[in-house]
């Protein structure tokens, strides 16, 4: 009799533990939004960039507040490598990738997530960008006089767009 006086108080002891959860979980608030992401302040590393880099590090000018800086960096150690990454208004990610380094197609590999370079090119600001396309990432990239420009990101071609005109490097 001892033993299935033991089996039944562990079931007793289960299905209080499940209740018990079950009545944790109905009065733990849930929330399935995505947190607020945070307008980012890139002006001091901006400012940094530009004045270290060999290259004009370029940054957007006049976008709308739904575009929210998230994301900064410059590693004057790493052939000047420029990033600043953007929530677009769709929700999807931009980024600004500048570098001087040495192996453009490595760091084009590298900021766009392995794109493949297309036939298609964009002329944008009186200057030919290449269309790059990636299962990841798609890109606009500028290749420059002592350094290289790339926009990319999983936004559509559209926003890259309105990025890459954005840009300014002083």
């Amino acid at each position: 009799m001892k033993g299935k006086q033991t089996v039944r108080d562990m079931i007793l002891s289960l299905g209080l533990i499940c209740v018990a959860a079950g009545v944790i979980y109905l009065f733990v608030p849930h929330d399935d939004k995505e947190p607020e992401l945070k307008r980012l302040d890139y002006r001091v590393e901006l400012l940094t960039a530009r004045r270290a880099a060999s290259y004009p590090v370029a940054a957007p000018e006049g976008l709308p507040d739904s575009w929210k800086a998230t994301s900064v960096r410059f590693q004057g150690d790493q052939s000047d490598a420029w990033h600043l990454g953007y929530h677009a208004p769709d929700g999807q990610y931009v980024g600004v990738e500048q570098s001087a380094a040495e192996k453009t197609s490595e760091f084009i590999e590298d900021a766009t997530q392995g794109a493949e370079k297309t036939e298609d090119t964009e002329e944008i600001g009186g200057r030919t960008w290449q269309r790059y396309e990636g299962e990841r990432y798609d890109a606009l990239v500028l290749p420059g006089e002592g350094s290289t420009t790339v926009v990319t990101g999983s936004a559509s071609f559209a926003q890259l767009r309105t990025m890459a005109e954005a840009l300014e490097t002083e």
